[in-house]
């Protein structure tokens, strides 16, 4: 061999051993190792074991067949031959003498005939009395003495000899054979479990354990694993697997990068950009908004404008005519200020159909106000059509300017949202310009929430009651339960009321017309119970809000209320607007049927004045119409309203209802409603609402003629 090929060689064999190290110092570190390691040693040690259980009984009895062969050795050549009839062979020197001197303790001779000739030493337990008794063996119970039986071909003389042995050696050789067959195979099991489980660790089990490795890495660092290269063959199966491992793990690597890179632009999409349209969000206007006060470009005094927008009645478009709608709509708005402002404009959809838009000022566009203009004419300039359907939408607008109006983006951003919801309670299609008075005025509506908060808890609230009146018999049949607050301060008077008109929207709004509205609930059942308890059985009407009858379980507490009070259902009467029904008909009809079912009276107030309650009209379980007021006071004086109260108050009657109208104030009022079929009426006319004690004095004076009211 040349000397290039012997350091391969020895190279080779170096790589190997090292190798064959670096597993074996593997393989004892592993669970996996031990296990099989176990289960060969105990495969290997079980087996060996069971052949030792056979072969104890052989070795026994080989160690017992030398005894007997020594002892056959010792008694035949003693035996004479030529001895008289019924006389031992043996006689009592020699007899002696083997006994004394071999491993025979007893010797029973018998003829051919089985008669005993003679005995000598200890006595023997076997006896021969026929042939079948030469098969004989015995070994006493400690195993001190083993009893054989010599024929005469064992002896080659003509006589019979039981000879009883001593076998104590035997016990101890077995037990020594055992142990050192015990000690060979436990040094060969470990011997082939080690030589096994080095070759299983070269060929299997690092292979495993480096794949094993692999994997955790991979785990440890999904994205980027460092995994080394595999040292493994890959043509074999282990190394196929092990190089099919680790290019799914790098292939997984790069998958997971690539769904990370994905979910991290959706999240970020989601996060900062409206679905819907593309537009930025409100998170997203904000950041924009700031970087745009406090970039380098914008430091040298550059205003620039914020403009908040709202689509005026976008909800009406979105349930008459479906959410589709509703955002093609929107998509179109956004598309529309997208193009038609200026590349450095940042236009966002903040909320439903509110839009926000922020832009630098310029020699075009030099107010935030004309920025409102602009952004108003892109709106309101061309119809929008959607589905062959064309739409005219008009827009609210608020606009703020940085800095004058904030030095704080997202102050400024809030100034616009009050002006913006200053637009909108100025009736729409307008725009309006923050204004100090603006932020004042919300701080005010805060106040009056938090006082109307510590009025609810301070009971501060009454209630005062308007009569109702059945204009056939002109008898008070029933009364319509009004909230008001009397609103406690330091002047002369002590005091003074808070309109409803002012309190109610706040309380809507802010969710405090539900516990209102259940305190005004229980109040005017307990008042109805004392007054029918009073021989009055005067049905008392209260009003229900939209956010109490979707927010709060208005039938359980009704029912509650029913009970609690004792009064009888029949004498509530629960109002509810015609608007209520647009949110939601399936559950207002649910609802109405539930409350129904407890007994209660339901009117629909102020009738007429919603968009689409006839077409649902028929469906509900009501007991009543209320006219608007609006028609009654323009009754007299305008054809459409006079034309819209006869038709109420015909419709109500086809379908089997009282009519009721309120707002009657004058003699002709109730005149025109008598012409025409009305049922109730109630207003100025007849009486204000007045405290629960005035009320009850108004009833008992009451002469029961409406006549007795002037004009």
């Amino acid at each position: 061999m040349k000397p290039v090929e012997n350091q391969e060689a020895a190279l080779n064999g170096k790589s190997l051993l090292s190798s064959l190290n670096k597993s074996s110092s593997h393989i004892w570190k592993s669970r996996l190792s031990w296990r099989i390691a176990a289960v060969v040693f105990l495969t290997i040690l079980t087996v060996q074991v069971a052949i030792l259980t056979l072969t104890i009984r052989q070795e026994e009895t080989k160690l017992l067949s030398d005894i007997k062969e020594v002892a056959r050795s010792a008694i035949a050549p003693v035996i004479e031959n030529n001895v008289g009839f019924l006389q031992s062979p043996i006689s009592d020197n020699k007899a002696r003498n083997i006994i004394t001197t071999t491993i025979v303790n007893g010797i029973t001779v018998y003829s051919m005939d089985y008669l005993l000739l003679g005995h000598y030493g200890e006595p023997s337990t076997i006896s021969i009395t026929n042939e079948d008794s030469l098969a004989k063996t015995y070994r006493s119970g400690d195993g001190a003495s083993y009893e054989v039986i010599f024929r005469p071909d064992d002896l080659r003389r003509s006589y019979i000899i039981v000879a009883r042995l001593n076998s104590e050696k035997v016990s101890n050789l077995v037990i020594n054979y055992v142990i050192e067959t015990i000690t060979i195979m436990l040094l060969l099991s470990l011997f082939v479990t080690t030589v096994l489980m080095i070759a299983l660790g070269h060929w299997l089990l690092e292979p495993i354990l480096f794949m094993r490795d692999n994997l955790i890495l991979a785990q440890q660092n999904p994205e980027n694993p460092k995994i080394p290269k595999s040292p493994f063959n890959a043509s074999d199966e282990i190394g196929s697997a092990i190089t099919m491992a680790q290019s799914l793990i790098k292939q997984n690597a790069e998958n997971m990068q690539q769904v990370r890179s994905a979910a991290e632009d959706k999240i970020h999409k989601l996060a900062y950009f409206d679905q819907l349209t593309g537009l930025p969000n409100r998170i997203l206007f904000t950041q924009k908004l700031t970087e745009q006060a406090f970039t380098s470009d914008n430091k040298s005094n550059k205003e620039f404008a914020v403009v908040t927008l709202d689509l005026d009645h976008f909800k009406d478009i979105n349930d008459s005519m479906g959410h589709s709608v509703g955002d093609a709509i929107l998509r179109g708005v956004a598309k529309r200020l997208r193009s038609n402002l200026p590349e450095d404009a940042v236009v966002a959809r903040v909320d439903a159909d509110e839009f926000a838009v922020t832009m630098p000022l310029n020699s075009d566009l030099k107010t935030a106000r004309d920025v409102g203009a602009k952004v108003a004419k892109i709106i309101n300039g061309e119809h929008f059509k959607v589905y062959n359907e064309s739409f005219q939408i008009r827009t609210s607008i608020g606009v703020a300017t940085y800095p004058k109006d904030g030095t704080d983006p997202n102050t400024v951003l809030k100034h616009a949202d009050i002006a913006l919801n200053r637009a909108k309670e100025e009736g729409r299609d307008r725009i309006r310009e923050y204004s100090e008075d603006f932020d004042r005025a919300v701080q005010q509506r805060f106040q009056l929430l938090r006082d109307l908060r510590d009025a609810l808890e301070n009971e501060d609230l009454t209630i005062f009651y308007q009569p109702q009146f059945d204009l056939k018999s002109g008898k008070i049949i029933g009364a319509e339960a009004l909230i008001r607050w009397w609103k406690k301060d330091n002047s002369k008077e002590g005091g003074a009321f808070i309109s409803p008109a002012e309190f109610i929207p706040i309380a809507e709004q802010s969710g405090l017309i539900v516990p209102i509205g259940e305190w005004v609930l229980k109040e005017a059942c307990t008042t109805a119970k004392t007054w029918h308890e009073q021989g009055k059985n005067i049905r008392i009407a209260v009003n229900v809000s939209g956010a109490q009858f979707y927010q709060s379980d208005l039938v359980a507490y009704t029912a509650k209320t029913l009970k609690e009070t004792g009064v009888k259902p029949e004498l509530l009467e629960l109002e509810v607007t015609e608007s209520i029904f647009m949110d939601d008909i399936s559950i207002a009809v649910e609802t109405l049927n539930k409350l129904h079912k407890l007994g209660v009276e339901l009117a629909i107030d102020d009738f007429g004045t919603g968009y689409s309650s006839l077409s649902y009209l028929r469906q509900f379980n009501i007991d009543r119409l209320k006219i608007d007021q609006s028609f009654i006071r323009n009754a007299l004086n305008n054809a459409d309203d006079a034309a819209i109260t006869r038709t109420i108050i015909s419709l109500g009657h086809s379908l089997n209802l009282q009519v009721i109208a309120e707002g009657v104030e004058t003699k002709d009022h109730e005149k025109f409603l008598i012409e025409h079929g009305c049922d109730e009426v109630q207003g100025f006319r007849y009486s204000k609402a007045v405290p629960k004690e005035e009320f009850q004095k108004f009833v008992d004076d009451y002469s029961g003629n409406l006549d007795s009211f002037n004009s």
